[in-house]
């Protein structure tokens, strides 16, 4: 029996970038595979700290491995805006986000749109030992028009320094390229050492 882990995640598109970068070793399971437990709350001012938040809390909610991420776009011309505040940037969509993102950058010129998305991952045990934390960052600069049917979230205004927009990659490609790409890669030796049973903090 492969071992289990919750991605403690109601976000259909994250959920399907981790399944398809763990592969067939590991079980991945969805807040929505199981019955339903207390959302913890993420007041932390940082990725890192939320993301430590919430895979602590559902791991020991569930006693399953659980691994958390929070993640989020950093504007240099915004002071670092939107951050951890990038899902709840705008009410209401992806598009009402990035549609209000370009209006905050109107005039802005292209050599002061640099911006960042940043990726923190947390995988924790059940109890309150140790508990392995990654991060994962993506440079580019925010374009001025939406382009791309791939991705989601802030995808499609993301310029890569090749030109294309995040939401303009192949799944596989944006695998390779994310900020979540890179944390997962940081954060796989970990998950292979859970599926063997070894330590995974430290």
């Amino acid at each position: 029996m492969k071992p289990r882990l919750l991605f403690a995640t109601t976000n259909a598109g994250k959920l399907r970038e981790l399944r398809g970068l763990v592969g067939d070793a590991v079980e991945v399971l969805a807040l929505s595979d199981l019955p339903p437990v207390p959302e913890p709350v993420e007041d932390g001012d940082t990725f890192e700290r939320n993301a430590e938040l919430k895979a602590r809390a559902y791991a020991d909610a569930t006693g399953l491995p659980a691994l958390a991420d929070d993640s989020g776009l950093c504007v240099d011309a915004l002071g670092g805006r939107p951050g951890v505040h990038s899902a709840r940037y705008a009410e209401g969509s992806d598009q009402a986000r990035y549609e209000k993102l370009l209006r905050e950058l109107s005039g802005v010129p292209d050599e002061k749109r640099t911006a960042a998305f940043v990726c923190a991952l947390c995988l924790a045990l059940p109890g309150r030992g140790a508990a392995r934390i990654e991060v994962g960052r993506c440079e580019g600069r925010i374009g001025h028009e939406p382009r791309g049917s791939h991705g989601f979230g802030y995808d499609p205004v993301f310029l890569l320094p090749g030109g294309r927009t995040m939401a303009e990659l192949t799944k596989e490609e944006k695998a390779g390229l994310s900020h979540r790409g890179f944390a997962f890669q940081k954060m796989k030796p970990h998950l292979l050492a859970l599926v063997n049973g070894q330590p995974v903090g430290g």
